[in-house]
């Protein structure tokens, strides 16, 4: 694959499930098998890839899923939750990937790479959380799971409540060196759900910890170790937009450091949904300032990395 461009592509929910479907791995594999037909495109395009995908939906009902049969079965704990999930969404997206790049004659091997990332277990994210999980509900079922299981429940960028988790910042990738290892010659699939949280102890033991990290700040972590020229995270959107659903609403086709940061600071992002993309984006060409970062839609990707479409980042 020599040369050619290097891209971390974060893959969102919409990207591995249909939002009016149900929630079965059937539908899952439906959606997932559209969703590598794209990313097949963008490999033929020359761009050597690695794929990051969220869990969020997923997790939340492997936990639920877990916890409803405890009196047949101890439930799982909330990372091993996680790891299950990094299993299932990566065998489907490497399985679905791998005959989409074969339709193209594209002989290249894809892997699911478990992956732990390590967390600070003193990080404030635990005592506020804030990463929506699992299905939706109404106003009047949150408030019944707040009082029942004690689930923390948010409103989630008006599409109604979610049980949110904590969400503590990515320290380090623990497989990080099998990732470069393989990245020249493979499709890595890898932080699967922002990684499976970890926590170190002063002994060097890694300890599992109940929470979920933003799979777009665990690829902007990726995209700066491995040296990507481009972080891409793929959204609902084609692009970044401010005053979101009213009727001024303005979509952005460039940003700068400096433009993204005012519009972050006007509240301009919903917490939920856009702004860990625009923050994680940010972060990217901060600590790299000769490279971009892309947000847009899944069907617009290969586009938007030619500069046609989607909201670009750059430092100035």
């Amino acid at each position: 694959m020599g040369n050619a461009q290097k891209i971390v592509i974060a893959l969102g929910g919409n990207a591995l499930q249909a939002g009016d479907g149900p929630a079965t791995a059937e539908t899952q594999l439906e959606v997932i098998r559209k969703t590598t037909e794209y990313i097949a495109e963008i490999s033929t395009q020359g761009y050597e890839i690695i794929l990051v995908h969220g869990n969020g939906p997923q997790v939340g009902r492997i936990v639920l899923a877990s916890e409803a049969a405890s009196d047949v079965t101890p439930a799982m704990p909330f990372d091993v939750c996680g790891a299950m999930s990094q299993g299932y969404i990566g065998y489907h997206l490497q399985q679905s990937l791998k005959y989409a790049l074969n339709m193209k004659n594209r002989d290249v091997p894809v892997v699911t790479l478990a992956t732990q990332v390590v967390v600070d277990e003193n990080d404030p994210a635990f005592q506020n959380p804030t990463k929506p999980i699992g299905p939706f509900y109404t106003e009047e079922e949150a408030k019944v799971l707040t009082e029942e299981r004690g689930f923390t429940m948010k409103e989630d960028a008006g599409r109604g409540y979610r049980r949110v988790v904590a969400s503590p910042i990515p320290k380090r990738i623990v497989e990080i060196d099998a990732v470069k290892q393989l990245w020249d010659s493979t499709i890595v699939i890898t932080c699967g759900g922002g990684g499976i949280p970890v926590v170190e102890r002063p002994n060097g033991c890694l300890e599992g910890t109940a929470a979920v990290i933003d799979k777009d700040f665990a690829a902007e972590l990726l995209a700066e170790q491995i040296g990507a020229d481009t972080l891409i995270i793929l959204t609902a959107v084609e692009q970044v937009a401010i005053n979101f659903n009213k009727p001024n609403q303005q979509n952005l086709s460039n940003l700068t450091l400096a433009e993204a940061y005012q519009h972050e600071m006007d509240g301009q992002f919903a917490s939920g949904s856009m702004l860990p993309k625009v923050q994680a984006a940010m972060k990217f060409v901060r600590a790299n300032p000769s490279k971009k970062a892309i947000i847009t839609s899944l069907d617009k990707a290969g586009e938007a990395l030619e500069g046609n479409v989607g909201t670009t980042i750059t430092f100035a």
